[in-house]
């Protein structure tokens, strides 16, 4: 009797992005090494991206270019996986960080999982997960 070959298990894939005509410029901007926010005419900037100002409610703003530096506010370290593409991660870490500009974003922390601190500076580390740019950070102080 024939035995069938065992299947190789394959890792799930990452979680990608919905890229849209909304999200593009933010997602285009970190290929090329830019982190990108939208700022409205009223002077508040956000992300992630919206067809609104969430303070004014305007349709009036503008891609801008961050300095790719900010302040870890907060984070946790994750020492079980929820979704099956992160297990060969763990521990991991999902932090939030405040850009020097203003506006937050949900990130990780590079190399930094048991150094981690409030308050602490923060630079703009772009990190691939195969065809993916994204904005992660790497403490500077």
């Amino acid at each position: 009797m024939a035995h069938s070959p065992v299947p190789t298990p394959v890792a799930p894939a990452f979680p990608t992005p919905d890229v849209n005509e909304l999200t593009r410029p933010y997602w285009d901007g970190l290929k090329e090494n830019r982190l990108m926010f939208q700022k409205c005419r009223c002077g508040n900037a956000w992300l992630p991206a919206r067809r609104e100002c969430p303070n004014c409610l305007g349709t009036e703003w503008q891609w801008t270019q961050a300095s790719g530096k900010g302040c870890l506010i907060s984070w946790v370290v994750y020492h079980t996986s929820y979704h099956d593409a992160f297990k060969s991660r763990l521990p991991y870490n999902v932090a939030i960080v405040e850009l020097d500009e203003g506006p937050r974003l949900i990130t990780n922390m590079v190399d930094a999982n048991e150094t981690l601190r409030g308050d602490a500076q923060v630079t703009l580390q772009v990190g691939w997960e195969g065809e993916t740019a994204l904005a992660r950070f790497r403490m500077t102080d």
